[in-house]
């Protein structure tokens, strides 16, 4: 299985965090988005729209949206669940994970910010409380919702926690000031001493490029 991602992307992070959740064989390969690699013939000819991540099976076959690639990876790949058997509390996880996934990341994504920047003129400071408004309106939400004891929905990981992290690492290095978010910042703590999700960080990538 084979995951082209980029070391930034929030999309690919999440699936890279459920790729090693699950402990599913899988190699990595980088699309640059700053250097317009995802605009290739090549690259377009696996994902049409152009974006990250893009998932291709052993068999060849091809997946993209991170929602997608998660629910397939759920559905395939049942021995470490990121769902709660239970309907009304799965429907609750995925909830929490669509509130970042519909309502805050396709806001404050890399297209949008650039477009905000170079089509429309936005000065830094006004892309930065675009930004950082969006975050905060769901961050909000999310705040008065997740248990936090010490995951998002409780002692087990599940897709809300593979949604949030990312979002936060995002957040932290936009300098949203996080103490409104004790249980955010508490559940980003958390997970962060598990492997899976060490292992999934941007600075751990091997296309890593702190300066981009």
């Amino acid at each position: 299985m084979e995951l082209y991602t980029y070391f930034r992307s929030s999309a690919a992070y999440r699936v890279r965090i459920a790729l090693n959740i699950k402990e599913i064989n899988h190699t990595l390969t980088a699309v640059n988005l700053l250097k317009g690699d995802h605009g290739n013939a090549s690259y377009k000819a696996l994902n049409p729209q152009g974006l990250v991540p893009t998932l291709k099976l052993n068999d060849g076959k091809v997946i993209c949206q991170s929602t997608a690639i998660l629910e397939y990876l759920e559905k395939e790949y049942p021995a470490i669940p990121l769902l709660p058997n239970n309907s009304f509390d799965a429907a609750t996880v995925r909830a929490w994970s669509n509130i970042i996934a519909c309502d805050i990341h396709p806001l404050d994504n890399l297209r949008v910010l650039k477009y905000l920047a170079g089509e429309l003129s936005v000065e830094a400071e006004e892309k930065m409380t675009w930004y950082h408004h969006w975050i905060i309106e769901g961050f909000t939400s999310l705040e008065s919702q997740l248990l936090a004891t010490p995951y998002c929905f409780g002692k087990s990981v599940t897709l809300a926690d593979v949604y949030l992290i990312p979002m936060v690492y995002n957040a932290l290095r936009f300098n949203l000031p996080m103490e409104q978010f004790p249980k955010i910042l508490a559940i980003y703590n958390a997970c962060n001493t598990l492997y899976a999700f060490d292992k999934a960080k941007p600075e751990n990538q091997a296309d890593c490029v702190i300066s981009s």
